[in-house]
């Protein structure tokens, strides 16, 4: 049995969690010092923008083409024992004067020819399918009816779940004091961690601990600077469903967000508007603007009038880790390491990317 232990439970480390659940002689450990799904994964929207991003080759298409692959399987996988707050309805994306509808053609081109689609709607069409658009200007939209969007607390929640049942020990409310390893002659090797409830024995060592895998590295010897931007986001609640009731993507625009909530079920009244993207300097506080929040939920509502009688249930905000000095995200050894995995600095595409994450963390430790 070789013994993995897993740094770190959000939605990544949750989903490296199950997806190594499904290998044999594995024993995995999972440590966290809070409960599942805290931290980044507790504040993102869940927006699955994969067949609808401009990337068509290299490892970034890669990975949003395996993870949006893995999450039409996956979904069905989890939902057998409890459903899944997943919005199968595809992505509505706004076309604004300006924007070059050329390179739009050429991307849903592309798409057809590596199994895809993208359907590209004039403006009279966009209006006619959503009546919840009011009278911004627009001169087209592109729908990704492959692309969806899952509610990720929901989701990590059942990940643990489902490796729980596969055997995987999950120890939260624990924290790694010290990360031992051995010199060798091909480099290092993390044997043993030491926490705040004992000793675990190692052969592998995952960090999926998002900003905290920065002072992880840093204990090793092998830093990897990754830093908070911070986002937030408004939870609003209408008196009735906008548009038709039954026809509910996610819009996006200009970089924000409209999510309806329930992951597609019916009646919606709930939807989630976000997020900001503020870039904060050491030693300044990670409190968001309001005024830069309140600018998003007024592009929206631009966007769906009916939002303005929406009433504010929720306001959240979270710290999501960037890589310095390098593309998010980071998946691989830690350099001068044998045995020490790094699943961290997704940035914004922590939950798109998990899936992906995982089978590429289990191709490295199981070779399948």
């Amino acid at each position: 049995m070789a013994r993995v232990a897993i740094i770190g439970c959000g939605v990544v480390g949750a989903a490296i969690a199950y997806e190594l659940s499904l290998v044999p002689n594995l024993e995995i450990t999972v440590i966290d010092c809070y409960e599942p799904a805290q931290g980044s994964t507790q504040a993102a929207l869940g927006v699955l923008m994969g067949i609808i991003s401009h990337k068509v080759k290299g490892r970034l298409w890669r990975l949003r083409e395996q993870s949006i692959l893995r999450y039409h399987s996956l979904i069905p996988e989890l939902e057998a024992i409890a459903p899944i707050s997943f919005n199968r309805q595809g992505i509505l994306m706004l076309c604004f004067p300006g924007e070059d509808m050329a390179q739009w053609e050429k991307l849903a081109a592309t798409r057809r020819t590596q199994g895809w689609q993208l359907d590209l709607l004039e403006p009279r069409e966009v209006r006619e399918r959503y009546p919840q658009l009011g009278n911004v200007e627009i001169v087209g939209a592109v729908h990704s009816p492959q692309d969806g969007q899952v509610d990720p607390v929901v989701l990590t929640r059942a990940l643990v779940t489902r490796a729980q049942g596969n055997g995987v020990r999950f120890r939260f409310g624990e924290r790694v004091e010290r990360i031992n390893y051995l010199e060798t002659e091909s480099g290092k090797r993390c044997d043993r961690l030491e926490t705040t409830q004992g000793n675990l024995e190692v052969d592998w060592l995952v960090m999926a601990a998002g900003l905290g895998s920065t002072p992880l590295t840093a204990e090793l010897e092998s830093p990897v600077e990754i830093r908070p931007v911070l986002g937030q986001a408004v939870q609003l609640r209408l008196p009735n469903p906008m548009g038709n009731g039954e026809i509910q993507p996610v819009i996006t625009g200009d970089d924000v967000h409209i999510v309806p909530s329930q992951g597609g079920d019916y009646p919606v009244t709930d939807y989630w508007v976000g997020a900001t993207v503020e870039f904060t300097r050491e030693g300044d506080p990670m409190e968001g603007d309001p005024a830069l929040l309140k600018q998003v939920v007024e592009r929206a509502i631009a966007f769906c009038p009916d939002l303005a009688l929406g009433e504010i249930v929720r306001t959240w905000s979270g710290l999501r880790p960037r890589p310095e000095g390098q593309p998010a995200p980071i998946i691989g050894p830690l350099a001068g390491f044998e045995n020490v995995l790094l699943a961290t600095g997704h940035y914004r595409n922590g939950v798109l990317l998990a899936p992906a994450t995982a089978l590429e963390i289990r191709q490295a430790i199981a070779g399948s």
